[in-house]
C-alpha cells in the first residue's frame, strides 16, 4: 500500500446545514477523520448565515488541513428558491476552500451516488449505508447532511485515483 496520504474534505451545501466530511486516504484505504454540520437559522440575516458557513468551514480547514475538496453541485429540482439558498451557501464554503488555496472537484448528485454506490439513482438511505461500509464506520454518520459531505469526499479520491 502507498505510504502517501491525502486528506480530503467533503462539502454538502445548504443553507440551513452545510454537511462537512473529513477523510483519509492511502492508497485504496479510506477512513473517517471527522464529519460535521454547520447549521443555520431561517431567523438569521442572510449575510450572517453565509458568515457562519464561511467562518466555520475556515475553521475546519483549518484544524484538519485537507489537501483538497469534494464538494456537490446544486441541482435546482422545483424548488428554485431552495436552488438559490443552496448556491449562496455553497459560494460562503468555496470562499473558504479559496483561501486555503485547495483545489476543488465538483460533482453533481448522480455522479457521488455513482461514485459511492454505483448507480447514479440510489436513494438516499442506499448512499448512507455505503459511506458506513466505505469508511469501516460503527453507524450512519448523522445527520444526513453530513453523510453526503463524506460521500462527496469518496467521490474526490475515485475521481482523483488512487495515490
Amino acid at each position: 500500500m502507498s505510504s502517501v496520504r491525502r486528506v480530503v474534505l467533503g462539502i454538502d451545501p445548504g443553507l440551513a446545514n452545510t454537511g462537512w466530511g473529513i477523510v483519509s486516504q492511502q492508497g485504496m484505504r479510506l477512513s473517517c477523520l471527522a464529519y460535521g454540520c454547520v447549521s443555520t437559522s431561517k431567523d438569521m440575516e442572510l449575510a450572517q448565515r453565509l458568515k457562519k458557513i464561511h467562518d466555520q468551514m475556515s475553521a475546519v480547514i483549518a484544524r484538519f488541513e485537507p489537501e483538497c475538496v469534494g464538494i456537490e453541485t446544486v441541482w435546482f429540482g422545483e424548488n428554485v428558491t431552495a436552488g438559490i439558498g443552496t448556491s449562496q451557501a455553497r459560494g460562503a464554503a468555496l470562499v473558504a476552500c479559496a483561501a486555503g488555496s485547495l483545489p476543488v472537484g465538483e460533482f453533481t448528485p448522480r455522479q457521488i451516488k455513482l461514485a459511492v454506490v454505483g448507480t447514479g439513482s440510489a436513494e438516499k438511505e442506499q448512499v448512507q449505508y455505503m459511506v458506513k461500509q466505505l469508511l469501516s464506520l460503527d453507524a450512519v454518520p448523522h445527520p444526513d447532511h453530513a453523510a453526503d459531505a463524506l460521500a462527496a469526499a469518496i467521490c474526490y479520491t475515485t475521481h482523483e485515483g488512487v495515490l
